[in-house]
């Protein structure tokens, strides 16, 4: 953030000085304020001399005649006083008259009524130089003309340059690179020939100017476009850091899928549903993602809960001795089991086992994996209880545990009968595993998903693919 300001305070103060400029140049220094305040002030003489009025009038009238745009100021002067009268071409010619008049020797003060000359003859000379500078940009065609062809032919050298393709693709690591560093070199060599162009014409000036607007609303296009510019930088990091292959099963973030291709712009998975998935990348690569074809080993795992007055470790070591006899189930490294916690009323444990997911189905393997070890369990005498409530009711007398019957009376004297009660369930008597049908279980994978991106690979988008089995995955 504290960057972000900056930035910001960079651009106000780049676009605020060229205005300031002016307003300071009309303030006077501190020399210039020292210099006047020390300047004395110029006595005036109590008795004019004899003949210095008309010494003063002829001495400017002189200098009048020298200068073209003074020829039409009139000249008069009394002790001292000098009015100046008749016309001049502009306002700054005024101002001179004024100024010549105040620094002859002698002069009191001037009194500046002149007027500007509106009239067609008196600004033949304003006209005259705009035919000069008509002349004069006449003159510089054929300068003009050689710029632009110096101009015209360094950017098509640099266009030839870009257009090795085949070059840039072989330095490069990646196609979209190549492409970026061909765009790269016809903007360098169309700037330079530009540069050179305008260097040759003597306009210089006029390039800084054009820069300096350009540098301004690059800034704001920046903020502005701050999200697609972290998008193509997010692509551009991403194609050279491999951090998937194609047909990749990952899950980036809470999004599950296999890759299908790294774009510019996005990366497409298809989810294991079957759906297309486009994710931008500068979400991508700031994801957390999750490679589940990277190592072939995947672990699986579940819990079962037996009475509490069972015996843990014996059904632990009976779980684990299940899971060793399914085929599916790696042995190194080998299945294993942990008690996990005490519930409520029971004791939860924890089973793990080891698959190869190249040859069998991560959901298909925990699938058969659960009721083998629940029935061996079941099948030794182990009790899987459910949650067990005690209800209690508050009107009447407290309600006994321990029977699930009600209690009737036949021909004796009737007795109260008791409420019925809830019991904890029962453990189950040992019951003979049921014998597998069809034999062992079908565990393979599911390659419907891989095979769809297979095919979408091999239709031929027209999206370019960054992804490259060639260099190493991150």
């Amino acid at each position: 953030m504290t960057r972000m300001l900056r930035i910001v305070a960079a651009a106000v103060l780049f676009l605020v000085l060229p205005l300031a400029a002016p307003a300071a140049a009309l303030i006077p220094s501190a020399a210039e304020t020292a210099a006047v305040t020390a300047a004395p002030e110029q006595q005036i003489a109590s008795t004019a001399e004899a003949g210095s009025d008309e010494r003063i009038a002829a001495r400017i009238t002189d200098i009048f005649n020298q200068l073209p745009s003074m020829s039409q100021v009139d000249v008069t002067v009394s002790e001292g006083v000098v009015s100046l009268t008749g016309f001049a071409p502009d306002a700054a010619a005024i101002e001179r008259a004024e100024t010549i008049a105040n620094r002859v020797d002698g002069v009191v003060t001037v009194e500046n009524e002149l007027e500007r000359d509106v009239s067609v003859d008196a600004n033949l000379g304003a006209l005259g130089s705009l035919s000069d500078k008509f002349d004069g940009f006449v003159a510089m065609l054929p300068l003009i003309a050689a710029a632009f062809a110096v101009a015209l032919v360094i950017g098509l050298v640099g266009y030839l340059i870009a257009g090795l393709g085949a070059v840039w693709r072989r330095i490069a690591p990646n196609s979209f690179l190549a492409d970026l560093i061909a765009t790269a070199i016809r903007f360098v060599f169309v700037v330079g020939g530009l540069v050179i162009a305008l260097d040759m014409i003597g306009a210089g000036a006029l390039l800084g100017a054009v820069l300096g607007g350009a540098g301004v609303i690059g800034i704001a296009l920046g903020f502005a476009m701050r999200d697609t510019i972290e998008n193509y930088v997010a692509s551009l990091m991403m194609s050279l850091r491999q951090p998937f292959r194609a047909n990749d099963h990952v899950v980036i973030d809470d999004l599950e899928g296999r890759i299908i291709r790294l774009t510019s712009r996005a990366t497409i998975m298809m989810t294991m549903d079957g759906n297309h998935l486009r994710i931008p990348n500068s979400s991508v690569f700031k994801a957390v993602i999750l490679n589940y074809t990277r190592n072939p080993q995947r672990r699986f795992e579940f819990e079962l809960g037996i009475d509490a007055e069972d015996d843990a470790g014996e059904a632990r070591r009976l779980g684990v001795d299940v899971l060793r006899q399914q085929s599916f189930v790696l042995g190194n490294p080998p299945p294993f089991a942990s008690v996990d916690r005490v519930g409520d009323s029971n004791i939860v444990i924890r089973f793990f086992g080891w698959i190869d997911q190249e040859k069998t189905d991560w959901l298909k393997a925990r699938s058969e994996a659960i009721p083998a070890v629940k029935d061996a369990l079941e099948a030794s005498g182990f009790a899987l209880p459910e949650p067990i409530y005690r209800l209690r009711f508050d009107a009447g007398a407290p309600l006994p545990i321990g029977s699930a019957e009600i209690v009737e009376t036949t021909g004796e004297p009737e007795q109260p009968a008791l409420p019925a009660t809830f019991a904890p369930k029962r453990k189950k008597a040992p019951r003979p595993k049921a014998a597998a049908e069809g034999g062992a279980a079908d565990v393979s994978p599911d390659n419907e998903v891989e095979q769809m991106v297979d095919a979408e690979r091999s239709s031929g988008s027209t999206d370019q693919d960054l992804l490259d089995s060639n260099r190493p995955v991150e």
